[in-house]
């Protein structure tokens, strides 16, 4: 199995899931919402990188720097222009089709900025 699918530019919910949860994850769940989203609701372990930042130049955070990244947003448009962008610079990057309203709907944990319950803004 191919760390990320080489063929694709955009994966499931299924299968973000599949390459960034669990012990020895291959892939880093990269969310490019803006601040007040991110604070609302976001999947746990997930690494924050707002895209209008990323478009100005800014470095990944470390935590996702030199790995592949599967990259999220509210509902896959920026995801996609991020995974895009990344892509451009030399990072294997795929977005998640239906962003975090999916990973919601498909019964994935969200966690706010203090680690409770969270929801989708």
């Amino acid at each position: 199995m191919s760390l990320l699918p080489r063929d694709e530019d955009r994966v499931t919910v299924a299968e973000g899931v599949r390459h960034t949860r669990g012990d020895g994850a291959p892939a880093v769940l990269l969310d490019v919402r803006e601040q007040h989203e991110w604070d609302a609701g976001h999947a746990p372990g997930a690494v924050h990188a707002p895209l209008s930042g990323l478009v100005a130049g800014a470095a990944l955070p470390s935590a996702a720097q030199a790995r592949p990244l599967v990259v999220i947003c509210r509902s896959g448009q920026r995801s996609q222009q991020a995974a895009e962008l990344l892509a451009g610079h030399g990072a294997r990057a795929v977005d998640v089709k239906g962003g975090m309203r999916e990973w919601a709907a498909a019964g994935h944990p969200v966690v706010d900025e203090h680690g409770n319950n969270g929801s989708i803004a």
